[in-house]
């Protein structure tokens, strides 16, 4: 279904172009610079709304509102947008976080303009990754949001902010590289013209050597992203020295990145080389569940903890991909979403209590539910939701996973049992890391108003913003309907492609 109104092309450039304005605004307007950003970022969140509302069809079983212009004519480069159900879920999840993370930048005055300005070169990015049909603009938007995040890191972390920022580079990079030759390499293959138009690719066949070999390329790259155990370690290092509202970010949008790379590109393009790799796919998520589950109890740092929870969290994603069954792919896309809205309210509150208690080591806490009831009860409800509490969305997304893996004819008996009892351990550590986390950091006598004057409950910025990302995270554990149809035929169509492999 082809539009011959740029909506997509609006939704992508116009983030961008409205930062390029934020010179022009007074020198010394940090306040008018803030509320421009907020207003820009609450206009895209409105298009994005209204393209969904308006334009989006949930039983299209292609790819709708295509975009194509000619961008450069001897390579055959040009700039395709379209949506599914998959990129339309996680572009309304980028409005929506990208948004609520503006408003939770809202102390932050040194160089105001440029950490805008970033976040909003970052917003562009990330919304053109997903609505790309081009794999050379996918790469190019997968490029984009590296140095605007680098600044944001470098410049606004903490103590050991460059380190961090330098470790995010360099990993993201490397991977960069890979995703960049096998793109190439797929696009050339087979043709005098190369042909980087993605629906051009499906079905393109390959040699199998060739075909295993673009997929490991491609896979180390949303790896990194994702990220899949051994390469992950460059999040808690970056958790652990980001702002928080670049957290939120990094959490609720960058990560997801990765899984629809995966998505888009792996599970759709390469169907025998993910047939192959899948079980190790399976086995290294089952992997990760547990033992960033057991790293994340060892964490002495609040935010580290988190961040070892965060990647526990998306090894679901990994497995729910490597099932390729229908509960499998639906549990991978709703643990993202889930884990897009859960993660950044984590990191948020983590954050402002940092701020607050002028202190990350969890050892150093206690006792401050008494002089910040409102903090207490948000980042209690939060931890609940992250556990995979019943009636959240984590406790679907998680549930329909483990079905995913049991369901799947591929595996054997042994080989399910194993994957499903990892899984198990991983959800039975989740909730002893973070209530005992809870219990350090809210109950004792360590901290008062007399000994920390900065601790300060939260005001009506705080509470509107945790609020903004409860009420979906309610919604959809109770109604989970509320999002899956979103994907149905997408999943449809995947499942269909393998069976006819087969």
């Amino acid at each position: 279904m082809t539009s011959n109104v740029p909506r997509l092309t609006t939704i992508v450039l116009f983030p961008i172009f409205a930062g390029f304005l934020l010179p022009i605004l007074p020198r010394d307007g940090n306040r008018i610079i803030r509320w421009y950003t907020l207003g820009i970022c609450i206009l895209e969140f409105s298009l994005i709304t209204y393209i969904f509302h308006c334009h989006f069809q949930f039983d299209f079983q292609s790819i709708q509102l295509i975009e194509t212009v000619n961008w450069i004519n001897f390579i055959n480069f040009h700039w395709i947008l379209g949506i599914d159900g998959f990129s339309m879920s996680l572009i309304l999840l980028t409005g929506f976080v990208t948004t609520l993370a503006t408003l939770a930048a809202w102390p932050i005055t040194r160089n105001a303009r440029l950490f805008y300005f970033s976040m909003l070169v970052t917003y562009s990015g990330q919304i053109g990754l997903f609505v790309s049909r081009d794999i050379l603009l996918f790469f190019f938007m997968w490029e984009l949001e590296l140095i605007p995040v680098y600044l944001l890191l470098c410049l606004w972390g903490g103590k050991r902010r460059s380190y961090s920022a330098t470790k995010f580079v360099s990993y993201t990079a490397g991977g960069s590289i890979f995703l960049l030759v096998a793109a190439l390499t797929m696009s050339f293959y087979g043709n005098q013209v190369p042909s980087f138009d993605i629906q051009n690719l499906v079905g393109k066949s390959y040699p199998i050597s060739l075909e295993f070999a673009l997929y490991l390329g491609f896979l180390i790259a949303y790896a990194v992203k994702l990220p899949i155990f051994p390469l992950h370690t460059w999040l808690p290092d970056t958790h652990g020295e980001a702002h928080y509202s670049t957290c939120m970010l990094l959490a609720g949008v960058l990560l997801k990145m990765g899984g629809y790379g995966l998505i888009r590109i792996n599970l759709e393009l390469l169907i025998h080389a993910h047939l192959f790799f899948r079980s190790w796919l399976i086995l290294f998520g089952a992997i990760q569940v547990v033992y960033a589950s057991l790293a994340s109890m060892s964490q002495h740092n609040l935010k580290r903890r988190i961040a070892y929870s965060s990647i526990s969290h998306m090894g679901f994603v990994a497995i729910g991909i490597g099932s390729v069954t229908d509960a499998g792919i639906n549990g991978a896309m709703l643990q993202m979403i889930s884990h897009g809205l859960i993660g950044a309210a984590l990191f948020f509150l983590a954050g402002t209590c940092c701020d607050r208690t002028r202190t990350p080591f969890l050892e150093e806490l206690g006792g401050i539910a008494n002089s910040m009831p409102k903090l207490f009860t948000m980042f209690s409800a939060f931890s609940l939701a992250s556990l995979a509490l019943p009636g959240m969305s984590g406790f679907v997304a998680e549930f329909l996973v483990f079905p995913g893996v049991v369901t799947s004819k591929q595996y054997s008996f042994s080989f399910k049992a194993q994957i499903t009892v990892l899984e198990a351990i991983g959800t039975v550590l989740a909730p002893i890391y973070l209530l005992s986390m809870l219990r350090q950091m809210f109950y004792g006598y360590k901290l008062s108003n007399e000994s920390n004057p900065f601790l300060i409950d939260f005001g009506p910025r705080e509470v509107f913003t945790l609020t903004c990302l409860f009420l979906p995270i309610l919604g959809i554990g109770s109604y989970p309907n509320l999002i899956l149809p979103l994907w149905n035929s997408e999943v449809i169509s995947i499942l269909f492609s393998y069976s006819a492999t087969k």
